[in-house]
C-alpha cells in the first residue's frame, strides 16, 4: 500500500508462516514513497496520462529483489504475489513489464483495480492516469490452474458504508462487524439502514464517502473504509468479499477492527485458496 513500510506486514508474514507459507516482504520504507515525487516533473502527470515507468522503477526493483529471495526459499517452485491496496495493481504492472512465467498466483487485498470514472464533478484521478494504463495495457485477468488471479474485497456484510457529504444520510455504521460470511461471490446483499446515527458516525461516513467517490465515482458505496467493494473486484479473477474487513494494517485491531492481514481474515482467504 502507498505509504506503508515493510514492518507493517510483519505480522502477516508470521501468520502465513504458521500456514507453512514462507514469505518475503518487499523492502520498502515510508521514505521510499517520496521517490514518486519524481512524477511531478513529468508533463504527463499534470495531463493525467502518467505511465508507471520510469517513475516506479525503484519499486519494481524492490519487488524483483523480493521475488529472487523467495525463489531461493523454494528452489524450482513458483512464486505467489500478494499485493495490498495499490500493491495489487503495481503487481500487475510488474508482471506485464517483467513477465509472469514464474508466478502462479496474484492475490490482491483491497486493491482499487478500476480507474475512476471520467467527467464527474469533484472526482480527481489520484493515480494521475496510472490506473488507466493498467486497465488498457496490462494483460486481462484469466483464472487458470497455471496462474490464479484472486481479488479479496471488504465486504458483503460490509465494514463501512460511505455517504454523500451533503444531504440526508441514514447509514449503518457499526465499528464492530462479525466476519461470518463465507461466500466467495461478488453478489449484492440487502442491508437495512439504521435510523438516527450519531453525528460523529454520520460525519465519518461522509468523510469515507468522499474517499470512495474518488475511487469509484460514488460516495454512498460499501467498502473497507478506503476502497469500495466494487473497485476491488477484477473481471476474470476469482472475486471474494469478506465481512467486516478494514483496509489497512495501520490503525487496525485484530479483535475490533481486523484488516486483510489479521489472522482471522487470513484464515478466510486461505480457506478459499485451498478449496
Amino acid at each position: 500500500d502507498l505509504g506503508t513500510t515493510v514492518g507493517d506486514y510483519q505480522k502477516l508474514e508470521i501468520t502465513l508462516g504458521e500456514y507453512g507459507v514462507p514469505t518475503v516482504v518487499a523492502d520498502v520504507s515510508r521514505f521510499d514513497w517520496l521517490r514518486n515525487a519524481a512524477g511531478l516533473v513529468d508533463p504527463n502527470y499534470w495531463r493525467g496520462n502518467l505511465r508507471p515507468r520510469p517513475v516506479l522503477d525503484w519499486y519494481f526493483k524492490r519487488v524483483s529483489d523480493a521475488i529472487t529471495e523467495a525463489k531461493e526459499l523454494s528452489p524450482g517452485g513458483t512464486v505467489s504475489l500478494i499485493g495490498h491496496s495499490a500493491g495489487g495493481w503495481l503487481a500487475r504492472v510488474y508482471m506485464e513489464e517483467f513477465g509472469f512465467s514464474e508466478i502462479s498466483l496474484l492475490l490482491t487485498l483491497g486493491t482499487p483495480h478500476r480507474p475512476p470514472p471520467k467527467g464527474l464533478p469533484g472526482v480527481i484521478d489520484q493515480t494521475r492516469g496510472l490506473l488507466d494504463y493498467v486497465e488498457k495495457q496490462c494483460t486481462k485477468a484469466v483464472y487458470t490452474p497455471q496462474l490464479k488471479y484472486v481479488c479479496i474485497a471488504g465486504s458483503i456484510c460490509r465494514y463501512i458504508k460511505g455517504a454523500r457529504f451533503f444531504g440526508n444520510s441514514n447509514v449503518d455504521i457499526d465499528p464492530v462487524v462479525a466476519i461470518d460470511n463465507d461466500q466467495p461471490t461478488s453478489a449484492v446483499a440487502t442491508v437495512n439502514n439504521k435510523t438516527n446515527p450519531t453525528s460523529i458516525s454520520t460525519f465519518r461516513a461522509r468523510l469515507v464517502g468522499q474517499g470512495y467517490k474518488q475511487v469509484c465515482g460514488q460516495a454512498d458505496a460499501w467498502g473497507d473504509g478506503v476502497v469500495p467493494e466494487v473497485s476491488a473486484h477484477l473481471e476474470g479473477a476469482l472475486n471474494i468479499s469478506l465481512d467486516g474487513v478494514y483496509h489497512s494494517p495501520v490503525g487496525s485491531d485484530d479483535a475490533l477492527r481486523p484488516w486483510y492481514g489479521s489472522p482471522a481474515v487470513v484464515g478466510k482467504w486461505i480457506h478459499h485458496l485451498l478449496n
